[in-house]
């Protein structure tokens, strides 16, 4: 759910601004409403610009992944330091370009060996010159070698290499590629790309040591910078009245969080207004979900947060997304691979990494329930299998026309569903009469279902798909005339066809559901036949070849089977639950560092 903002309004005198907002900063509860600002607050895109620049050198320090230090490294200025580090990078990047450039150098002369250039100077000197030329094998002519002092270097297919030497002036004219002299002599270039290597590795080199010691300053250090910007932006969102004598700041707070608030400035002398905030003030989104939920809030995220007059869907689209991964993957085995690895690695992950692994564990739970109801363990179908002790378990598995079919209608549980949130979502904002078209879709998309495939009451399916009909004409626009809303209706009507598209996209859960289980009998039946190859080392490589066999079909259908799940919530549900999104975080103004950490600087 999306947790109710309160609108808050404060003016305070001048004088009393900057105590009122540290007590604000204090208590860490006020977003601030971003005003249109005519320009810099006193450096703050400055700010901002050094910001991204630590940001940028700590996620390099970061990539480096180097264990850190035991001990500090010698005192240095967090800005100085980000400063340094990006002229590494940059001196990295030019110092690779070129050792790529004398890798490529070297490479075309590979062919014609090892040479000296002064050696053919003197050549020259005395009266001799010596070209080089290329020729595809199939055109080069054997005459040449009669007709021409002409030496054989190398041939490396398709090419052939070779040098003439003639007398100076006295040109050879043949139908060959002729190749200038380099430079600088192949012993050149590799010393001067020993040069180049021992440079990048000292580069490389400082890096690691400023990873292994400065990671800790510089998140410090961003930090402070984070608040010191955060300072600027709300003076910066301070309008000043009263030729500048009273300061009003406008904000949003979460109304459970509300009462902190106002005891704090009960005891003070700003005078204040709150109120509900209207769609126009675009207060920004919290959400608040229960634990199973809160796990799903990282995926929603990935699209958009909604908006705050709307409904938050995470917790509508958490149990389809878990039960699609579940039929995407589809093997009963690798979902107890799943649960099993992440229940492991949990106990020594850190505490931000574990929601992502507790997600895992759900997911890798509806992977072996699914993977139970189609028959499939890694790669065997119990449905075809002969074993005596499933007994009845058989009847209560589902083949791949019934897996088919099954996909076919979770999409139309979806999308129902989705049509039904929209119409909470709408009456929520709007009013009942808004939803009205809503319930229309889902009458009449029902009805149409009876008439085609069910046929349980299809008199009755016949008068409530013209019900549905008419909801859908007749309320489509209850701000307009009724002509205006018949007209926008029938347009509206013609949108059926992309329920129909919405639902065939759902049987991507079927294909990829059968995809992994058929990769995962042909990792068997080869496995089976590497097996019978000999006595001994058979046995072992069955063994090697089922591991990394099922490890990167389980790998590769499980990026599948996140990936599609996903497209179906954004795409498809999010569509019919008429998502709008575009929410802004609620993101409060409150300390960034620690307590302890003023205490230290004191």
């Amino acid at each position: 759910m999306i947790v109710p903002m309160r609108k808050y309004s404060f003016l305070a005198h001048r004088d009393e601004y900057g105590e009122f907002l540290a007590e604000l900063h204090r208590l860490g509860v006020l977003h601030v409403r971003e005003q249109a600002a005519d320009g810099d607050e006193e450096g703050l895109t400055e700010l901002q610009w050094k910001q991204k620049e630590i940001e940028s050198a700590a996620r390099l320090l970061e990539r480096r992944g180097v264990e850190a230090a035991s001990e500090p490294g010698s005192p240095v200025d967090g800005l100085e330091l980000a400063s340094r580090i990006m002229t590494l990078q940059d001196k990295t990047e030019d110092t690779q370009q070129l050792l790529n450039a004398q890798d490529r150098l070297l490479a075309e002369l590979a062919p014609w060996g090892d040479f000296s250039l002064e050696t053919l100077k003197k050549l020259e000197e005395a009266g001799w010159k010596v070209r080089l030329f290329t020729v595809p094998v199939r055109k080069f002519n054997p005459a040449w070698e009669a007709e021409h002092q002409l030496f054989l270097i190398n041939t490396l297919p398709p090419n052939l290499y070779f040098a003439i030497v003639h007398r100076v002036g006295d040109p050879p004219s043949i139908d060959a590629e002729e190749v200038p002299w380099p430079v600088h002599s192949p012993a050149e270039l590799r010393a001067a790309r020993a040069d180049t290597q021992a440079r990048l590795e000292e580069v490389a080199q400082k890096l690691d040591d400023y990873a292994a010691h400065y990671q800790p300053l510089l998140q410090e250090t961003l930090l402070k910078l984070q608040e010191k910007t955060d300072w600027k932006q709300v003076f910066a969102n301070t309008e000043k009245v009263a030729e500048g004598t009273v300061m009003v700041l406008e904000g949003f707070v979460p109304e459970p969080r509300e009462e902190l608030l106002r005891a704090s400035l009960d005891k003070g002398n700003v005078v204040y207004i709150s109120d509900r905030p209207e769609p126009k003030d675009k207060p920004p989104v919290l959400l608040k979900n229960n634990r199973f939920s809160k796990l799903f809030e990282p995926i929603g995220k990935l699209f958009a947060l909604p908006a705050y007059q709307e409904l938050d869907l995470t917790p509508f689209f958490a149990p389809f997304f878990m039960l699609f991964f579940g039929f995407c993957l589809g093997d009963a085995g690798y979902g107890l691979v799943v649960l099993l690895g992440t229940t492991i690695y949990k106990r020594k992950a850190s505490p931000d990494l574990k929601p992502i692994i507790t997600l895992a564990q759900f997911l890798g739970l509806a992977t072996i329930l699914m993977g139970a109801f189609t028959g499939t363990v890694f790669g065997i179908n119990l449905l075809e299998a002969n074993y005596a002790w499933l007994g009845g378990v058989r009847n209560y598995m589902i083949d791949s026309n019934q897996a088919f079919n099954f996909a076919l209608v979770l999409g139309v549980v979806q999308i129902l569903f989705g049509q039904g949130v929209q119409a909470a979502n709408r009456i929520k904002q709007y009013g009942f009469i808004y939803a009205i078209p809503i319930f229309g879709w889902m009458i009449l998309l029902l009805s149409i279902g009876d008439l085609a495939l069910l046929k349980l009451t299809s008199p009755v399916s016949t008068y409530t798909a013209w019900l549905g009909v008419a909801m859908i004409v007749l309320f489509s626009d209850p701000k307009s005339n009724i002509f205006i809303s018949i007209g926008k209706g029938l347009w509206d009507l013609y949108g059926i066809t992309g329920f129909f598209g919405d639902l065939l996209s759902y049987i991507r859960l079927f294909a990829l559901g059968i995809s992994s289980a058929i990769l995962g009998f042909v990792v068997n039946d080869i496995a089976l036949q590497i097996k019978g190859v000999a006595p001994v080392i058979g046995p072992i490589l069955f063994v090697v070849f089922l591991v990394v066999g099922h490890g990167a079909n389980l790998l590769i259908s499980s990026l599948g089977s996140f990936v599609h799940p996903m497209r179906l919530t954004f795409v498809e549900f999010y569509k019919n639950a008429g998502f709008l999104g575009g929410g802004k975080a609620y993101s409060p103004f409150a300390p960034r560092i620690k307590e302890e950490n003023h205490k230290n600087e004191q």
